[in-house]
């Protein structure tokens, strides 16, 4: 993941020094002919992205950013609807609303746009009055993206007609509000938009942006999603930086997950099934002891693999020991559980969890196990 973080973090940056790198073909056929060298940065990190199915995703580069802090950048949008929350008001109040605004600004030619993300497919939509375009990205892509692309690509399409007055509608709060305060860490497309933006006002254009609720009647908005969902042309690769390391993260989770799966047979599997992080307890002590006891191994249970010794026997059950029967099978510890448990049959999950039983250490202690583990 670091390196494939790095390797991408160059591929947006012009002026790194390795943004062109090629390798050398002395070093192409030293790894040919001795595949024990280590191969260089660059070869690891495309086998990586090979491995991944990401070769054809190309990285959008930095912006040049040249903003001044003094000055409030952005575009502003009209949002006829912020005094009408979505959970307590009817769609029909929105149609009404919305037919209101048209006729405030029926002179405004409106164009809808619309993203949309799937497992497998990342796509947005544009919807002009005579037409309606709709393009997939690259599956990296993330529904931000998808709605702030299309937004630009409405912009390029207006670019294309003479001069007049233009409404864009979008029902993606989250990126007009980004729009309308840029900083030095917006996405990159938010910079593309103002600077065609302001190239089409000077053209004589007068272009407005506008929130709409979505799924509630809107015709327009309705025709978009619809056409968003349904992309089937390929319009680029191009993926934001932080599009794609998200990715790549969530990616390299899944495999790690799927290898976790297959690892049924080991002994802190059955107790955490999944490989996200869990909280680490205050107690330095307590926190190897439990730690110690998910992974199944302790100086009881496992030293006599160092010492070359028997492994240690249960008389009363006549059964090698371990910590899934000191812990719960074991007979002679029934009085105990019941006193700190509540119950004498009790899971490894329940005492070795996410948060362990509050009175594990204390039941360690009384079967005199917490020295040995």
């Amino acid at each position: 993941m670091l390196t494939l973080h790095y390797f991408s973090k160059i591929l947006t940056n012009p002026n790194h020094p390795y943004f062109n790198y090629k390798q050398s073909r002395f070093l192409q056929r030293l790894q040919d002919a001795r595949p024990s060298v280590v191969p260089s940065f660059f070869a690891r990190a495309a086998g990586f992205l090979h491995d991944f199915n990401l070769e054809t995703a190309q990285l959008l580069p930095n912006p040049v950013i040249l903003l001044t802090p003094w000055i409030p950048h952005g575009l502003k949008f009209l949002n006829p609807f912020e005094n009408y929350g979505k959970t307590n008001t009817a769609s029909d109040i929105y149609l009404k609303l919305f037919t209101h605004h048209r006729e405030l600004y029926h002179h405004f030619i409106p164009v809808f746009t619309d993203g949309s993300k799937s497992f497998t497919q990342t796509s947005f939509a544009c919807v002009f009055i005579n037409s309606t375009l709709s393009f997939q990205l690259h599956p990296s892509c993330s529904i931000f993206t998808a709605e702030i692309r299309a937004i630009f690509h409405s912009l390029s399409e207006i670019s294309n007609y003479p001069a007049d007055n233009y409404i864009i509608y979008s029902d993606s709060l989250s990126v007009l509000q980004a729009l309308s305060s840029l900083h030095r860490h917006s996405h990159p497309l938010a910079f593309s938009i103002l600077d065609l933006h302001d190239r089409l006002v000077c053209k004589g254009f007068s272009i407005l942006l506008c929130w709409v609720p979505s799924h509630v009647g809107i015709s327009g908005n309705e025709i978009a999603d619809i056409a968003a969902k349904n992309a089937s042309a390929v319009l680029d690769n191009s993926t934001p930086l932080k599009d794609f390391k998200h990715y790549i993260k969530l990616a390299l989770h899944s495999r790690w997950e799927n290898r976790w799966n297959s690892q049924s047979m080991n002994k802190l599997h059955s107790i955490k099934p999944v490989v996200t992080p869990w909280p680490i307890l205050t107690n330095r002590k307590a926190d190897t002891i439990v730690t110690r006891l998910r992974v199944g191994h302790t100086r009881y249970t496992h030293r006599h693999l160092l010492m070359g010794e028997q492994a240690p026997m249960c008389t009363q059950c006549n059964c090698i020991m371990s910590v899934l029967h000191i812990l719960c099978e074991c007979p002679n510890f029934n009085s105990l559980r019941l006193r700190y448990f509540q119950s004498s049959a009790i899971s490894l999950t329940d005492l070795l969890g996410k948060t362990p039983h509050v009175h594990l250490l204390p039941f360690l202690k009384s079967i005199g196990f917490y020295p040995r583990i």
